[in-house]
């Protein structure tokens, strides 16, 4: 049965069920080939060393906490949090075939992280802060829980206009669908696009030397066929698709490979994408 979490954007609700846990772990190894740049320069933007204590918050299926882990090895240990149960779950299988035994998984909202206080040599986020209702509390408590001086860092998407294969897709869905995107200051998928904003939001929780750095991933594939098809499995995506009908579904499909087209190189497509990494200092 699908479980409804509390205070969560429509688009970060599709993180949420059983259901959508096991979509996403039929994508591990799509999202790992896609995420691997960043998140191994987000381990390094949060200093993260053998021996060390990491928070990982919003830990989802677990691809960063293994990573985190293996850095810091026998000595250290990594702490897994996310509101889906389901999702670590799927966390801690996965930390199991990788052959670790340094990892804890914990249900726990990021808005409310009960947590020692200066107990993390570094606290990591992937691609989840901006699906927050309230990504400033968020903030506060993952400061609270870092060590003096550490580092948090998080990854968000950048602007629409610079991801183009995720804003085409869900413009093209919303218009159709006749549904109107997040508005400004609600949580969504590019709510932290701009550097300006998230900038704001780390200095609002009272972090230092806050440094956003913008980290190009292009995504290349051989059609356009090829590039819908890891929308078709994508639960963000498909969270949206029930409000279409057959024929507007298949509508959609067409607009959106129609889109892509346009991004046509030499060897194939090539989508222009962009992440921020946010790094603020305790």
């Amino acid at each position: 049965m699908s479980t409804k979490l509390p205070n969560i954007s429509e688009e970060g609700a599709a993180f949420g069920s059983a259901e959508v846990a096991e979509k996403w772990k039929h994508r591990k190894a799509e999202i790992t080939r896609a995420t691997a740049k960043v998140d191994e320069l987000m381990l390094d933007s949060a200093n993260v060393q053998a021996g060390h204590r990491v928070l990982d918050v919003a830990a989802g299926t677990g691809e960063q906490t293994i990573l985190a882990a293996r850095r810091v090895g026998p000595t250290g240990g990594v702490l897994a949090t996310d509101i889906s149960a389901s999702m670590l779950n799927l966390a801690a299988e996965a930390v199991r075939e990788a052959g670790l035994t340094n990892v804890e998984t914990r249900v726990m909202d990021a808005a409310n992280l009960d947590l020692e206080e200066d107990s993390f040599d570094a606290v990591i986020c992937r691609q989840a802060l901006m699906f927050f209702p309230e990504p400033l509390k968020a903030l506060i408590g993952m400061r609270r829980a870092a060590k003096p001086r550490s580092k948090v860092v998080a990854s968000v998407f950048s602007s629409a206009e610079r991801n183009p294969f995720q804003a085409l897709s869900f413009a093209i869905v919303r218009r159709i669908a006749n549904m109107p995107s997040p508005g400004a200051g609600q949580p969504g998928i590019f709510a932290l696009g701009d550097p300006s904003v998230l900038e704001g939001v780390f200095r609002a929780a009272g972090f230092l030397d806050v440094v956003i750095q913008p980290v190009p991933m292009p995504r290349r594939f051989r059609s356009a066929d090829e590039a819908i098809k890891p929308l078709r499995t994508n639960p963000l995506f498909l969270q949206l698709l029930p409000k279409l009908s057959d024929s507007e579904r298949d509508k959609a499909w067409m607009e959106i490979a129609q889109e892509f087209s346009r991004f046509q190189a030499p060897n194939g497509l090539e989508i222009p994408g962009e992440y921020l990494m946010a790094v603020g200092t305790k």
